[in-house]
């Protein structure tokens, strides 16, 4: 595991921030400890010699440096404190903004490694950069500084530190092999019980049907011994490693003494520069100390950076485009044609040329060519896995794409030019009316109204509070709700395309009938309305179909 990933530097502006008010600070800090070294020497040599003339001035320059370094511990918490709250908030924006543009998810990151890594992994850094940072910038900075001073005073004791420090190091770096083995074991133990957790969550209320909960929870509790056992380990490295650094340190700063005190006795140096070196000794190695003791605590916070950068890279990778024929579900993929689409977008609306959509590294739905004016609705047809979810995904660049994709004359803008309903409604705790208003919540109340009723959402209180999930509302009703909230949106923001992806799979047809007058009514109002759907009564009430691997221009 690497001390120090130069990615996270380079990646964030506050961790590069952090480095040099640390870098700051750990200057201050060491000219405090020489100075406290040199004082305590001279007033201690000064009483014993009988010279008291300089007692006050070292008094005081002592009690100025223990002052300073103080001031300076506090200047580590406060930083250390900012920059890891700093840091987890860029990383948790960038992480969420990169999920955004990859709904498809990320190769090698499960939804339970990847909540993991938001959540718990990412509170990890407060060690990082509360403990393991602020000690390696100390032994950076400060180790070689005061085996300069030291060396100054005392050439051979300045020896005697570069002979011997180099074994803390060599100790530091074996453990820290053993260290990185065992934290990532306990790291993806960890990923795996959340993943555990939440697949039981998921399915909770079919186990009990089946009467299968009782199995579950013996696995629950089989990942959690497995995890516990691996915390157990973790701490024995890291009680060991502990041990030993510390045993290191110890007969590191005793040979100095040992130095120090027979060359007192035989009068070859000074009382003062043996004390001056004396005091400089565990100061010298106690950054290096700290720096393996902090290295367990930090462990987690390393690992969850790494994958966090992991992720980001993973996300921004674009896959090689292949021609290819297979869909995102394994089934053939087929061209979608439009006669109407060579014309131009003077009248505004989608405009789709070419358009070939990828998942991953295939391409699953190829040569789309598309076009809905504003004013009309068109209905997108096909059966299931032929790729019309994949065409949404792109004009809300969630998914890759190649070709031409222009809403209202702008390439590729993305979800914020058009409403939008997905298959599944996303619904949350709270009121039905916040569920619409979700992300407008200070548009004008009527709109609230209005899009209640071209969604056809008349039997539903706007007041009705739901659980989480839109718990308390039927299939369809949870259906039209999310319609609703996609053309409150679309009238909120005065945006100029609506789409609709499976509307009204779960309506009757007196529901699906009012639900489509609303969507002409929209279209009238000068809108363009794209339908996704495999329903025929619905696609009927639009002003054209396109269906996808059939030419079919009506």
């Amino acid at each position: 595991m690497k001390p120090l990933d130069p990615r996270l530097i380079r990646r964030s502006r506050a961790a590069r921030r952090f480095l040099a008010v640390g870098a700051a600070l750990a200057g201050v800090q060491t000219l405090a400890v020489c100075a406290f070294a040199w004082s305590l020497a001279g007033l201690v040599a000064g009483l014993i010699d009988g010279d008291a003339l300089d007692a006050p001035v070292h008094a005081a320059v002592v009690a100025g440096a223990v002052v300073v370094r103080a001031a300076a511990a506090w200047g580590w918490d406060i930083a250390s404190s900012w920059g890891a709250q700093r840091v987890k908030a860029e990383f948790r924006a960038e992480l969420l903004a990169a999920l955004t543009t990859r709904p498809e998810g990320v190769p090698g990151f499960s939804s339970a490694r990847t909540a993991t890594l938001l959540g718990p992994g990412l509170d990890a850094l407060d060690e990082y950069f509360g403990r393991y940072l602020p000690q390696l910038l100390l032994a950076v900075v400060a180790t070689p500084a005061l085996i300069v001073a030291a060396w100054a005073a005392d050439w051979l004791s300045g020896l005697t530190f570069v002979l011997v420090l180099p074994l803390i190091p060599v100790f530091m770096a074996l453990i820290g092999l053993a260290t990185q083995a065992v934290q990532r074991r306990q790291w993806e133990s960890l990923a795996a019980l959340s993943r555990a957790f939440l697949e039981v969550l998921g399915g909770l209320s079919t186990l009990m049907v089946f009467g299968r909960e009782r199995r579950q929870a013996d696995r629950i509790r089989r990942v959690t011994e497995e995890y516990r056992r691996g915390t157990m380990k973790v701490l024995r490295v890291t009680f060991l490693s502990g041990f030993t650094l510390e045993l290191a340190a110890s007969l590191s700063v005793a040979l100095v003494a040992v130095s120090i005190g027979l060359r007192l006795v035989d009068g070859g140096l000074s009382l003062a520069i043996g004390l001056f070196v004396l005091v400089l000794a565990p100061e010298v190695f106690l950054p290096l100390r700290n720096v393996g003791a902090a290295f367990h605590s930090a462990a987690a916070g390393v690992t969850a950076s790494q994958d966090a950068l992991d992720l980001l890279a993973g996300a921004a990778a674009r896959p090689t485009s292949r021609r290819g024929t297979e869909d995102g579900d394994g089934g053939a993929a087929a061209g979608l044609r439009d006669s109407r689409a060579d014309v131009g977008d003077r009248d505004g609306g989608l405009v789709l040329r070419g358009l070939a959509v990828r998942r991953g590294d295939r391409v699953v739905v190829d040569g789309v060519d598309l076009r809905v004016r504003r004013g009309e609705i068109v209905a997108l047809t096909g059966p299931s896995g032929s790729g019309k979810s994949s065409v949404v995904a792109a004009l809300l660049r969630f998914a890759e794409a190649d070709g031409v994709l222009r809403v209202d004359g702008v390439d590729r803008p993305g979800h914020a030019a058009l409403a939008w309903s997905a298959q599944t409604p996303a619904l949350m705790a709270g009121t039905v009316a916040a569920n619409v208003r979700l992300g407008d919540e200070d548009a004008p109340l009527a709109l609230l109204a209005e899009a209640l009723r071209l969604a056809a959402v008349d039997d539903v209180p706007p007041d009705r509070m739901l659980g989480a999930g839109g718990e308390g509302l039927s299939g369809g009703q949870a259906q039209r709700v999310a319609v609703a909230r996609a053309i409150h949106r679309l009238l909120a923001r005065d945006l100029g395309l609506l789409v609709v992806d499976e509307p009204s799979s779960a309506l009757d047809a007196d529901r699906e009938a009012s639900l489509a007058a609303g969507l002409r009514e929209l279209a009238t109002g000068g809108r363009a309305v794209l339908v996704v759907t495999h329903r025929m009564p619905l696609a009927e009430r639009a002003d054209r179909i396109t269906t996808v691997g059939v030419l079919v221009d009506a």
